[in-house]
């Protein structure tokens, strides 16, 4: 299974992790270092699901799933939160913008693989 991922993170060490959980897993995974970035490379790119953090400078992860939906070709695309946040109405305010499930850092590389091919599937 050839799955494209997007993942969005200020973190160059958590992108870096991401990348090592998913790649091994059959995993294409593309990185952006913030919401402004994570839309320029949505532009060039058709994920089959996408991973966001909400902390991040310019553009937020709220910000960035609100802007994923706006597009016609990506309102249907599974968005996972993965952040170190774990407060019930950051969750459900994440939920109402749109996104599908929500990760707390830090995760268990398994879990995130397992997780990505759910919710892709």
């Amino acid at each position: 299974m050839n799955l494209e991922v997007l993942a969005v993170d200020d973190s160059r060490t958590m992108r870096d992790m991401i990348r090592l959980a998913l790649e091994p897993a059959g995993f294409r995974v593309h990185t952006a270092d913030d919401g402004v970035h994570g839309t320029e490379v949505l532009a060039g790119i058709t994920p089959d699901v996408i991973i966001t953090d909400i902390n991040m400078p310019r553009m937020d992860g709220f910000g960035f799933i609100d802007a994923v939906r706006d597009q016609i070709g990506h309102r249907t695309t599974p968005i996972l939160v993965l952040t170190t946040e774990a407060a019930p109405e950051l969750k459900m305010r994440a939920r109402a913008a749109g996104a599908t499930g929500w990760i707390v850092k830090p995760f268990d590389p398994s879990k995130l693989v397992k997780a990505l091919q759910m919710v892709a599937g």
